[in-house]
């Protein structure tokens, strides 16, 4: 029973985006690790940008282009 918990930051990931990513990861799992897409869970939480750091720097500081 494999339980996959993708993570986003909300920033307009449509419902189709997210029904495509729950399908292509319940495909993976059964066709690398034998398992049945009838028991896999696939969860998408969206977390908001000032929430999500990358680098020790919230991701729209990380996002910001360098000074040069």
């Amino acid at each position: 029973m494999p339980y996959v918990n993708v993570k986003v930051t909300r920033e307009g990931v449509t419902r189709a985006q997210k029904a495509e990513i729950i399908g292509r990861v319940t495909r993976l799992l059964a066709e690398v690790l034998g398992k049945d897409p009838a028991t896999t869970f696939v969860v998408i939480d969206e977390v908001e940008p000032e929430d999500w750091g990358i680098g020790g720097l919230p991701v729209a500081e990380y996002r910001r282009p360098a000074a040069g």
